[in-house]
């Protein structure tokens, strides 16, 4: 049986007595990995040599993102190895829920379910989450944090940032009359920024 194709060993071939360098690729998956390298000489039973190669503790990260003052649809991406992931929305305005599923190694996953398949068992993936952003009605700039958990307890925030919106002026009603003894007729003011009146 072939080495896997992670597994690298040089030189492939020599005579009489030395040495070969048994290596790997970057191992990204929660689970550590084996194959067998095999020598083999003319006349002589095979030799094997089992190589083992440790897998890389569970993670999870997660990206910043900045959305416009209108609003709208986000993707919020980040990668893990984890077996499922748990995300959840911190305080603020921007967003106001999560969707019942978001996409993690290319598969439809419930929040907070097991991923189909267990990619990050053998490699770590992409995982992206569509969030709507409401519209900004201040005239400051906003910000809200993500969190995702890994199945492990590891976990990640991320900051949604979102720009400013427009002031916003409005008076009503456009005219008033006012009585000969002057008595004070009430106008609505609607804004999200200081006014004055002049």
């Amino acid at each position: 049986m072939a080495k896997a194709s992670w597994c690298s060993s040089a030189p492939g071939q020599g005579s009489g007595n030395g040495t070969v360098s048994i290596g790997g690729s970057i191992h990204t998956g929660r689970g550590q990995r084996t194959t067998t390298v095999t020598f083999k000489a003319t006349g002589v039973a095979d030799e094997a040599v089992v190589v083992t190669q440790e897998a890389k503790a569970e993670f999870v990260s997660i990206d910043n993102i900045s959305v416009s003052k209108s609003g709208g649809t986000i993707t919020v991406t980040g990668k893990s190895n984890s077996a499922k992931l748990t995300f959840g929305l911190g305080s603020g305005a921007i967003v106001s829920a999560l969707p019942s599923t978001y996409s993690a190694g290319g598969a439809s996953t419930a929040n907070s379910a097991a991923i189909s398949g267990d990619p990050g068992a053998t490699a770590e993936y992409s995982f992206s989450v569509q969030l709507t952003a409401a519209g900004n009605g201040t005239t400051a700039s906003r910000s809200q944090t993500v969190n995702v958990t890994a199945n492990g307890g590891q976990s990640a925030q991320a900051t949604i940032t979102q720009a400013a919106g427009d002031p916003t002026l409005s008076v009503s009603p456009g005219s008033v009359s006012i009585s000969a003894a002057g008595t004070a007729v009430a106008v609505s003011v609607t804004s999200n920024t200081n006014w004055t009146v002049e």
